[in-house]
């Protein structure tokens, strides 16, 4: 929150030129040779001294800003703690934000009440006054907070609806001009290109995983999906989206002459350094063809096990089961867990040059070094049981199969992890437990799973509570309802809880990022004797009596109890699972937070 204005020292006036290097220098906060070697930097890197004298380590950015606003006589603040009105930030337009390294922090009845990265920046200070065309008040901020915050509150949401406006205007009320609109492929000056380009800046920059465009009767939605969430833009006119869907058919390869029938494309795109290979799905609705646009990010760093999130009983368990010599093991989880990202990581692990590892994916997400990628293509019959027969004729000591989607592809890789294979694959299932059965329905015989599977780690991700806003917070009665009936009234009374208020880093979320949340059962041989019985009451009993099974829900409501998510998260991501699962919450959690934690991380 903002201190009040008659605590604040701010510049009421223009700010005096001021040689930072010297008076750090005279107050013996930084030697001489620093300054000179700053000053070698600065020549070689064009940056200002400030940022010289960060990057060679002579001064941390905190110091020196507060040394700064010292020597100003005005506040350092604390962007983060900030409650920004967009109103008053975009008074000045993002290109001179940017450029002058300052945004409008307040605004009052006599003045506007300026952060900037550099206060001595006389010529900053003068274009910025004449500008806002307003009394000018200073006050210091970081500078990385500063560029955070930019990225921030300049969402290309006006950007966006400005241009979809200007090609509703270009492309009229009538049809589609399909020659005129492919005309200018190579320019970037096209209306709609440049609506392409917005969205897919504003996507990289929220870390979007999918856009959605949805026309209706009269206008259009967009929307974007981050953090496992969608957020929402209307933009006025239908014409718009047959523009962008005409657009991206041709970027894709897709037939734009027909729209009575699904299409799946692909494409790649570079964007702010980032390369996106982007998978696109078209669907016909009622007012045109709905696009999911697929991000993938391929210049993302892989994960490895360690930085999944895991807890370390379940990483050391789970790192047993991927390191055996044969055998399967399933990832499982709704579209969107993360089961990709955690078998690649298990990959990660387990690649060395003496192994021999093929992949059969849709799509590649990620590339690896040393490892036989296969992209499946049902059109041409590269379907994924085929690929798989193939790729057993390869010699292959691990085989990783995208998804278990047939009862095909199930019995090969079943009868593959028999014979001295490491299968690794991923299945759509609520929980580990109910894998089983849904391998029964797919056709899978009860002795083949007994003898074949390993293991199974189901997941889910939860949103993080974004640390720059997170408050404790008093439950809802319905919230404390839920609770009690999962852990009891007594167990449940002494726990806190956390959540987020809504701020400029989490885009006014109250989250920012997300975290996996994991159980993992280990097929044993109780197990795998119910399991090749098929005797369902039998396995549900045995999983129940398995000490180190823990459910999801168990694993999501102790990130609750560390203040890692919300209980409204908790709710969102396991509502459900409860009742598929062989244990009950109520016993395993206990009201003082140090014996939850260990009672539910040993299960």
């Amino acid at each position: 929150m903002f201190k009040s204005t008659s605590t604040l020292r701010v510049a009421t006036s223009r700010p005096k030129k001021v040689r930072l290097g010297d008076l750090l220098v005279e107050a013996g906060v930084i030697t001489l040779d620093q300054l000179d070697e700053a000053l070698s930097h600065q020549k070689k890197s064009g940056q200002r001294l400030g940022r010289a004298l960060t990057a060679i380590g002579a001064i941390s950015e905190p110091e020196m800003n507060k040394f700064l606003a010292k020597q100003l006589k005005i506040d350092y603040l604390d962007l983060s703690g900030l409650e920004l009105k967009e109103d008053t930030v975009k008074l000045l337009g993002e290109v001179h934000a940017r450029r002058h390294r300052a945004l409008v922090l307040k605004s009052d009845k006599d003045s506007l009440l300026v952060g900037m990265a550099d206060p001595t920046d006389l010529f900053a200070y003068d274009e910025i006054s004449r500008r806002l065309d307003r009394p000018v008040r200073v006050a210091l901020v970081s500078e990385s907070q500063l560029l955070r915050t930019i990225d921030i509150v300049y969402r290309r949401t006006d950007e966006i609806e400005a241009l979809a406006a200007e090609v509703k205007q270009e492309l009229g009320e009538g049809e589609i001009d399909i020659e005129q609109l492919t005309a200018d492929d190579d320019t970037d000056d096209a209306p709609v290109i440049k609506l392409l380009q917005s969205m897919f800046k504003d996507a990289v920059q929220v870390k979007a995983s999918d856009i959605h465009i949805e026309p209706e009767e009269s206008l259009l939605r967009i929307r974007q999906r981050v953090d496992g969430v969608l957020q929402e833009q209307v933009i006025d006119g239908r014409a718009v989206s047959s523009a962008l869907v005409t657009r991206l058919k041709l970027m894709s390869g897709l037939d734009i002459s027909e729209k009575r029938l699904p299409q799946d494309g692909r494409f790649s795109v570079r964007v702010n350094m980032t390369t996106l290979d982007v998978r696109i799905s078209t669907l016909p609705v009622q007012h045109g063809e709905s696009l999911v646009l697929r991000l993938l990010d391929h210049s993302a760093n892989l994960l490895t096990l360690s930085n999944l999130g895991m807890p370390p009983d379940i990483q050391r368990r789970f790192a047993t089961l991927i390191e055996k010599p044969g055998g399967m093991v399933l990832v499982t989880g709704p579209t969107g867990s993360g089961k990709t990202t955690t078998l690649y990581s298990a990959l990660n692990r387990v690649n060395h040059p003496t192994t021999k590892i093929i992949t059969v994916e849709d799509p590649v997400e990620y590339r690896l070094e040393r490892i036989n990628q296969v992209q499946v293509n049902p059109r041409i019959g590269l379907d994924f049981a085929r690929v798989l027969r193939t790729a057993l004729r390869q010699d292959p000591d691990i085989i990783l199969v995208g998804e278990m989607r047939d009862k095909e592809t199930v019995d090969i890789g079943l009868r593959a992890a028999m014979t001295g294979h490491m299968v690794f694959s991923t299945l759509h299932t609520v929980s580990a437990a109910a894998t089983i059965s849904r391998l029964q329905d797919m056709g899978a015989p009860g002795y083949l799973m007994a003898a074949a599977l390993n293991g199974v780690l189901a997941q889910r991700l939860v949103r993080r509570v974004c640390t720059s806003c997170k408050e404790t917070v008093k439950l809802s009665k319905g919230q404390q309802a839920w609770l009690t009936a999962e852990i009891g009234k007594d167990r449940a009374k002494g726990l806190e809880f956390v959540r987020g208020r809504g701020c400029n880093y989490c885009y006014l979320t109250g989250y920012n990022g997300r975290i996996g949340v994991y159980e993992l059962l280990e097929i044993d041989d109780r197990l795998a004797e119910a399991i090749q019985r098929e005797d369902a009451a039998a396995f549900d009993k045995a999983v129940a009596k398995k000490k180190s099974y823990v459910p999801l829900t168990h694993c999501a409501m102790q990130y609750a109890i560390e203040g890692i998510t919300s209980i409204e998260e908790v709710i969102r991501v396991t509502g459900g699972l409860d009742e598929d699962d062989p244990l009950s919450l109520s016993g395993q959690l206990v009201g003082d937070k140090t014996d939850a934690r260990d009672n539910v991380r040993r299960g």
